[in-house]
């Protein structure tokens, strides 16, 4: 019986062993690896290394994401003084470089108001239009005018005046924007449009008119204060200028006054009169000559 059973069990480890040396030749043909790669990998250029291209229809759906408005920033404070355009209320326009003088020509509509560019108390003041061209005197070119000397220590004038603001005189205190003047054409602008005779200067007596007239740029302060930087001083500028030239420099630029002509002195000596032509009338009742 036992041994029934080991027989069994000797043929069974036979049919095993045969089986398992036939396996290897059959396992190595019936578990081959794929011949194309899968499907899923491949792009449709045919390189699998290519990035999927979206569509346009893809492209046009996607929107940005919507952003913050932008932050306004102010312009950096450059000065402790504030100041503004000395014309307020009207379209100009100005020149923006050195033709004759370090001054500027505002050209604004006639009435237009010309107010004080920074605070400051008012210098010199001249309400009556003194300048004539026969005699061209420099101190009477600029005609009406007002000049502020402002908190800055810089000067400032604004001439051609039409007239003169009430209540506007010397020692009288003012802030950036008060009304000194209306635009005009007195003075040597008498034959051009209205406009306002601009100038940086700094303080010196009367008979220093060439210095109250301009001496540094003002252009690009008036650039400044236009477009709302309203700290842009010119005090560095100016004060450094008068340190280098002194306060009353010699007048180098359009100096000379015209002289007038003077009536003469020498008497003229009287015409002798001439004789009178003979009247002759034509009388009904005389006798004609030669009768």
């Amino acid at each position: 019986m036992r041994s029934g059973h080991i027989g069994r069990w000797v043929a069974v480890a036979g049919a095993l062993l045969v089986t398992g040396a036939c396996a290897p030749a059959n396992g190595a043909s019936s578990v081959a690896a794929p011949s194309t790669p899968p499907s899923s990998s491949s792009s449709p250029g045919g390189s699998p290394d290519a990035t999927p291209v979206p569509s346009p229809e893809q492209q046009a759906a996607e929107q940005p994401p919507k952003g913050d408005d932008p932050v306004r920033v102010p312009p950096p404070k450059l000065s402790k003084f504030t100041y503004t355009f000395p014309v307020r209320g009207c379209s100009t326009t100005y020149q923006r470089r050195l033709l004759t003088l370090p001054k500027t020509t505002i050209w604004a509509a006639k009435g237009c108001a010309f107010v004080a560019p920074v605070g400051g108390v008012v210098d010199e003041v001249n309400i009556k239009n003194r300048w004539k061209p026969s005699t061209d005197v420099g101190a009477d070119r600029e005609g009406r005018f007002v000049t502020v000397l402002g908190d800055d220590g810089v000067r400032y004038l604004g001439g051609h005046l039409d007239s003169v603001a009430d209540g506007i005189r010397p020692g009288v205190r003012v802030k950036a924007g008060r009304l000194l003047g209306r635009v005009g054409n007195s003075g040597n602008a008498r034959d051009t449009a209205p406009n306002l005779y601009f100038a940086i200067s700094w303080k010196a007596g009367p008979s220093f008119w060439w210095v109250r007239r301009g001496m540094v740029e003002p252009w690009d302060y008036l650039d400044a204060w236009l477009s709302g930087n309203r700290t842009f001083s010119p005090k560095e500028e100016t004060l450094a200028l008068r340190a280098k030239v002194g306060e009353t420099p010699r007048c180098s630029v359009q100096c000379a006054s015209r002289t007038a002509p003077q009536p003469s002195r020498t008497p003229r000596r009287p015409s002798r009169p001439s004789s009178p032509e003979p009247t002759v009338s034509s009388d009904p009742t005389a006798t004609s000559w030669g009768q």
